[in-house]
């Protein structure tokens, strides 16, 4: 069945059920998250503070780690032809025999610290900004539309956009990274624009209520169509291409922004097309709407 049909054959309530579903589902992973590590998602280095060091993939991952055993790693990922390793914060002195023991055992490693004070500092600003941002984008989408129900579907899509790329993280193991926070606010963007499309489609244009959420649907699929193509090249190079390349290594920051993306745009379809779309269709179908000679 064509998401086209879907939008005239079942009542909204119906389903609007669907996407009530997947937004609680989405709550109770980031929820669970929350409980189990203080935070919705699951915080980088640049928010928890640490080392990262970046070493040559000489060896398996166990030897490598072996090396480092003395000091408190946390993860050690294989980016291609390369090893990345995480540490906790440390002090002073084991940060500088660390660095020491890392020159010596491997050649021109890359070494990244992230000090507890400054950490600290971007998780208040993310915290402050994050939610700022959402606010303001709120408040144009109120002033354009100056209707409530209009302004809260586009409100809500958004936010629901956001639960479930977050949630997405979650389940990919994706870090909540400079990176990451930039994918987030890319989708509340992106989120805003299509709902605003579909929205402007229906309350400007004469005709059938159906006809016209499939009119603006198919410039929407087009739209999102795209962007998932360039978002999936995107994940393809940031990936695979160091299997290819032997002097490149995975892409780590473009991998995680990505998987976010896919997720997001993924989540964005859906939202807009269905619980955007139904929110319209139940809006404007009101008997009270009928009334005043708005046609369905």
């Amino acid at each position: 069945m064509e998401l086209e049909d879907i939008i005239s054959k079942y009542p909204p309530r119906q389903i609007m059920l669907v996407p009530i579903a997947v937004i609680i589902l989405a709550l109770i992973s980031l929820g669970v998250t929350y409980v189990s590590t203080g935070s919705p998602v699951k915080l980088g280095i640049e928010f928890t503070g640490g080392t990262l060091i970046t070493v040559p993939g000489i060896g398996s991952e166990e030897s490598v780690a072996a090396e480092f055993a003395a000091y408190p790693l946390q993860d050690v990922r294989d980016i291609g032809n390369r090893y990345m390793l995480q540490f906790g914060p440390m002090s002073d002195l084991e940060y500088s025999q660390l660095v020491k023991l890392a020159n010596d055992r491997f050649e021109s490693p890359d070494i990244r610290h992230m000090g507890p004070i400054y950490s600290k500092e971007l998780q208040s600003q993310v915290a402050r900004y994050l939610p700022l941002s959402f606010i303001f984008m709120a408040i144009v989408v109120f002033v354009v539309f100056r209707k409530f129900v209009i302004s809260a579907l586009v409100v809500l899509c958004a936010l629901a956009d956001i639960l479930i790329a977050a949630a997405s993280m979650n389940l990919t193991g994706v870090e909540l990274s400079l990176g990451t926070v930039a994918a987030l606010l890319m989708l509340i963007g992106y989120s805003v624009d299509t709902d605003i499309l579909l929205s402007m489609r229906v309350l400007k244009r004469k005709g059938d209520v159906d006809e016209k959420i499939k009119g603006a649907m198919q410039t929407g699929l087009t739209m999102a169509g795209t962007t998932i193509s360039a978002v999936i090249a995107l994940i393809i190079i940031s990936n695979f291409l160091y299997l290819i390349v032997p002097s490149f290594t995975r892409m780590d920051i473009i991998a995680d922004m990505t998987m976010v993306l896919i997720f997001g745009l993924a989540a964005d379809v859906f939202n807009t097309w269905v619980t955007n779309a139904q929110g319209l269709r139940w809006y404007l179908g009101r008997p009270k709407k009928l009334a005043r000679g708005q046609k369905r």
